[in-house]
């Protein structure tokens, strides 16, 4: 703190603000922001301790980030014997060094909260690889106890840490800094086993015949943890570096502005990116379905725009399609009309063009597909346009289980075990 430049803390604020808007568009993306509701649905207290937890950390590591970078910025640099190095935090005007604690407070609880969310994701994924048809619960697995146990000592132990060594601002920085790297360290070296047993997990999936759209997301998810495991280190790694030398006598890295600015600038890309990592995995967009729901919303505007008539009344084979003019002379474009069911109306040219013909016509039905012969073997038909999840329930029923946990079936993310596609939760708002 006292040692670093104040261009390492505008990297930290500019990274955390950048994190901060990823945070918004994505959750604007996934369910406008319904997700965050305290009342979604059927959320239980797991899935709100998850969120919030998850969520609060990122304006605390911004109320750290601008604390810092506001005062380094104001007090400046100074000559010392030479060299110029940035201001002592003994220099600094006595308001500024009582703000010292409350930020380092503020980060420690925002980094108690970054391990909870990590510890989560751990016991989370070696639930589900080593899970079998007999335990099935997660909420009463040791896993989750394991979660809510490491929960209470990294959100304790933390500020405690911090409080315990307020009297020395920089021996409170070292400690703090030193106490949250070991802990993220070891959640991130236990998580290297999930990473190797989860290819034989997925094979496993396969040979149970597990749906395709399960395996990919799950394949996806373990591509992302890979990645995110990778920022993780880069994360930690400096920090400990740091954190062990500014407890010694003699600081060897921290009295060098280079080293001591390259380490915290690193560490900051890799929070910030193993954090939107995991925002990704939380809460997975399904683009599939965010399609759908525009063009629904498409179609409802359409037929407001008609007066209402939507023609779903109609029964199929008794829809009548006219140009409504004797002979059957078709008007001009603008003035083109239809009859549905007895009812006369028009639609404006533009409709027609974007779409071929009058969005109020009622649907056909999904086609069905017969079986067909593929050499010697036999594809199967079925109605076509099944959703994700009713697949998922036609497999569950379908495949044996014997060695497979049914929650494997309609997983969707790590904090989201139970529940349909969160953009059914907000159809009704298009």
């Amino acid at each position: 703190m006292s040692h670093s430049s104040p261009a390492t803390y505008l990297v930290w604020s500019i990274l955390v603000s950048l994190s901060c808007l990823f945070l918004l568009f994505h959750l604007w993306s996934f369910d406008r922001f319904q997700c965050l509701k305290w009342n979604t649905g059927s959320s239980g207290a797991f899935k709100r301790v998850m969120t919030y937890s998850y969520m609060i950390t990122v304006p605390l590591m911004m109320i750290y980030a601008y604390g810092f970078t506001i005062i380094k910025y104001q007090q400046g640099f100074i000559e010392f014997e030479g060299a110029i190095i940035p201001k002592p935090y003994n220099l600094w005007p006595e308001s500024d060094q009582r703000v010292i604690f409350p930020l380092m407070l503020v980060f420690s609880l925002a980094w108690g909260l970054e391990m909870i969310t990590h510890l989560e994701e751990l016991c989370f994924w070696f639930f589900l690889v080593n899970s079998g048809s007999v335990q099935q619960d997660w909420f009463r697995s040791w896993y989750f106890r394991s979660w809510i146990f490491g929960s209470v000592v990294a959100i304790v132990y933390m500020p405690l840490l911090t409080i315990a060594t307020r009297d020395d601002p920089l021996r409170c920085e070292a400690y703090t800094v030193l106490g949250g790297s070991l802990g993220s360290l070891s959640l991130t070296l236990w998580f290297t086993p999930v990473l190797y047993a989860f290819p034989t997990f997925l094979d496993s999936l396969k040979r149970e015949g597990v749906d395709i759209g399960t395996i990919v997301r799950l394949t996806k998810f373990h591509e992302l943890n890979m990645i995110r495991i990778v920022f993780r280190f880069i994360f930690v790694i400096p920090f400990i570096i740091l954190g062990v030398d500014g407890i010694k006598p003699h600081h060897h890295i921290n009295e060098i502005m280079l080293w001591t600015d390259f380490l915290i600038m690193i560490a900051a890309f890799g929070v910030c990116i193993s954090s939107a990592l995991t925002l990704i995995i939380f809460f997975p967009r399904s683009i599939e379905g965010e399609i759908a729901l525009k063009d629904a919303a498409r179609e409802r505007r359409l037929n407001r725009a008609n007066g209402g008539r939507s023609g779903t009344g109609a029964p199929y084979g008794q829809t009548s399609f006219s140009s409504g003019m004797p002979g059957g002379q078709l008007p001009a474009p603008s003035q083109q009309r239809y009859s549905l069911d007895g009812s006369s109306f028009s639609l404006p040219q533009k409709y027609e063009d974007e779409r071929g013909m009058p969005e109020s016509l009622p649907k056909i039905l999904p086609p069905m597909r017969p079986n067909r012969r593929r050499g010697e073997d036999v594809e199967m038909g079925g109605f076509t346009g099944l959703t994700e999840a009713n697949i998922s329930q036609h497999n569950m029923r379908r495949v044996p289980s014997g060695k497979l946990n049914p929650m494997v079936h309609n997983f969707r993310s790590p904090i989201d075990l139970y529940e349909v596609e969160p953009q059914l939760a907000f159809t009704q708002r298009w």
